[in-house]
């Protein structure tokens, strides 16, 4: 028997999994079914790390907001922001600026009938219901023309969504496209799934992943690093996650979670 709860949209299937609630149960939220606890399961089994490393991917996000809202950002554009868990970026942006404005974007009816309920008495954030892989149809959006002004600095956020869009789609053209929407000053925030450090654990994840309707296609440094052209990268550049902009212990081995992530400024 299907789950119900109030903020499912009626038309959904909940038979079928999908990667923001997959992702929502790695991070230990309640906005997810059976279907996709089963598929969530399945990564635990081929890779025990799956929890720390959505974690660590999280916090990656929390770091690059925080040092956007430092850097003067006061507007953000979340692509596929997924479901809404404690820590969103309106939370912390407006944390630190009450003054932000957020667009979150998705096209999991799941993901953006939840962030509706929780934003409906936010005027600064919004989510629009939109797919990532369309930048004509987000870009020109009316909500988000709206809502942020591209004539200033806008923070975009694209973490943990690229490794969902396969080669076929061109995703250098497609974030090529949203950077080239951009006014000077801008930053750009990816992170993107990696097989170079746990191969084999992180080919059985693509293999579990093939269960959902959001496949993953995980890529090499290089290919990540090609995905900031024309860019100029922030220090430390394109690393692991726990690495960006977190002091470790000069004796210690920074881990390595199959994360690469990295801020990239429009000059």
């Amino acid at each position: 028997m299907a789950e119900e709860a109030h903020w499912v949209p009626a038309n959904i299937d909940v038979e079928v999994p999908s990667a923001a609630r997959v992702y929502d149960f790695l991070l230990g939220g309640g906005h997810n079914f059976a279907a996709d606890r089963a598929v969530g399961h399945k990564v635990l089994e081929v890779q025990p790390q799956g929890r720390r490393i959505a974690a660590s991917n999280r916090a990656f996000l929390h770091r690059a907001v925080q040092y956007m809202v430092d850097e003067g950002i006061t507007q953000f554009l979340d692509l596929g922001s997924g479901i809404p868990t404690a820590g969103n970026v309106h939370e912390i942006a407006q944390k630190a600026n009450p003054d932000c404005r957020v667009v979150y974007v998705d096209y999991d009816p799941v993901a953006v009938a939840h962030s509706e309920l929780l934003l409906k008495d936010d005027t600064r954030t919004i989510v629009v219901d939109a797919d990532l892989r369309e930048p004509e149809a987000v870009l020109e959006a009316p909500a988000v023309r709206e809502h942020l002004d591209f004539s200033r600095p806008i923070g975009l956020l694209t973490v943990a969504i690229f490794h969902f869009v396969a080669d076929e789609r061109d995703p250098w053209k497609i974030l090529s496209r949203y950077r080239s929407a951009l006014a000077p000053g801008s930053l750009v925030a990816l992170s993107h799934l990696t097989a170079d450090q746990m191969p084999g654990e992180m080919a059985a994840v693509v293999e579990a992943m093939k269960r959902s309707r959001d496949p993953m296609y995980f890529r090499t440094y290089s290919e990540v690093v090609a995905m900031f052209e024309g860019l100029e990268l922030v220090e430390p550049g394109v690393v692991s996650a726990p690495v960006w902009r977190f002091a470790w212990d000069a004796e210690e081995e920074p881990p390595q979670d199959g994360v690469y992530v990295g801020v990239g400024r429009k000059s």
